[in-house]
């Protein structure tokens, strides 16, 4: 399964790294156990574990592309094996102190994140 990482400085803040994660749909959800939701901008959420912290999801409220998927950190994972690296966005946020292992991924900056995904104009993490 292809997951993601996201270098935003939001996302950074948010898993202390980067966000790695995997992108489900919304319905293929289910959580046990209470989850908060936090509104992070005016076009997302992100929910975590209302007992622990822990970060659970990061999602699109506004309708749009990406409205109805849900992204996943992989740390949530009790295997987090078999998951392929095939993109990462934001890469010119991402601090020059570490970098992936592997080649072949998409990478996109922040300009190209707005341009391809209109619904970070306005708003979005460093707006």
């Amino acid at each position: 399964m292809a997951v993601g990482a996201c270098h935003c400085e939001m996302c950074r803040r948010w898993t202390g790294s980067a966000l790695i994660g995997v992108t489900v749909p919304t319905e293929d959800v289910v959580w046990s156990g209470e989850v908060s939701v936090i509104q992070s901008s005016d076009w997302a959420e992100r929910g975590f574990c209302a007992r622990c912290g822990s970060g659970l999801y990061f999602r699109v409220t506004r309708e749009g592309q990406w409205f109805g998927k849900t992204e996943l950190p992989i740390g949530i994972f009790d295997d987090a094996d078999g998951f392929e690296m095939t993109n990462e966005i934001y890469i010119d946020h991402k601090p020059d102190s570490f970098a992936y292992a592997g080649e072949g991924r998409r990478l996109l900056t922040r300009q190209d994140c707005v341009e391809r995904f209109g619904v970070l104009e306005g708003g979005g993490p460093e707006d």
